[in-house]
């Protein structure tokens, strides 16, 4: 919090940040702060970062120090912009720095300004923008053998289950699939979860409004990544075609983990 600061102070107060993602609330912003990304990490494979602000994200100005200089990510004014999320490559991958820079109040009033970051390997990144970097998980074309045997060792979820309903937001280029969940293998957050009413498992997956996805019948088997909290679809298989894969994979022993 500003509040807890010296007021005659001019230092810039240090934050360090180990986490490949995470989160920063920065209460009654004043003067600035500095916050340096330094992932316990022995290789250089994150150098992407994006950064996602609050839907209430007021006060600062958030910038990325390069070479001595400090170059604007995200202002005050696009921090009310909802899924608005800013992304750019880290010319030091092992430590990148942040300024916060609070903007002048002329009251005493509560702003808060709250970001999410996540750390991104080029693997899994196609851009500097967030619409890009979804694009490995929602490719728009079906997976082939190797990639959906892959998909079910190394996805964030993988649950089994069918289309409830599927909804288009034009303005920000994405499809929201609401998946009602037969089965969780597994979730890194709670993104799907039971409902109190009726004990049904749902839960919400989007992928990008190009991919054109339509509801349709049956059992499928979700997969993909996890973004700033929201579920992005991978491979997305009819589940009798997976078990098909799969069995024949696991007959040749050419299956890259159990399922």
């Amino acid at each position: 919090s500003g509040l807890s600061w010296e007021p005659r102070s001019r230092a810039v107060e240090q934050v360090h940040l180990r986490c490949t993602e995470g989160s920063l609330e920065w209460m009654y912003p004043a003067r600035a702060l500095r916050v340096v990304l330094e992932p316990n990490l022995s290789s250089a494979q994150h150098t992407t970062v994006c950064i996602k602000p609050a839907s209430d994200f007021q006060g600062a100005n958030i910038y990325v120090e390069r070479a001595g200089q400090l170059h604007l990510v995200l202002s005050e004014a696009e921090g009310a912009r909802p899924h608005h999320v800013s992304c750019f490559s880290a010319h030091r991958p092992q430590r990148v720095a942040l300024f916060l820079q609070a903007s002048p109040q002329k009251d005493i009033s509560r702003r808060t300004a709250s970001f999410q970051y996540e750390l991104l390997s080029n693997q899994s990144t196609a851009g500097p923008d967030f619409k890009k970097m979804a694009l490995v998980e929602a490719m728009c074309r079906p997976c082939d053998n190797m990639e959906l045997l892959m998909a079910i060792c190394s996805s964030d979820f993988v649950v089994k289950g069918s289309i409830r309903n599927v909804s288009h937001d034009s303005e920000n280029h994405m499809s929201q699939v609401d998946v009602s969940v037969q089965r969780v293998y597994r979730q890194k957050n709670r993104i799907f979860q039971q409902d109190e009413g009726s004990g049904e498992w749902r839960g919400p997956i989007r992928t990008l409004l190009q991919c054109k996805v339509k509801k349709g019948g049956g059992d499928f088997l979700f997969t993909g990544n996890e973004h700033f909290g929201e579920a992005w679809l991978g491979c997305a298989p009819r589940f009798k075609d997976f078990v098909f894969v799969y069995r024949a994979a696991r007959e040749r022993g050419a299956n890259p983990c159990e399922f």
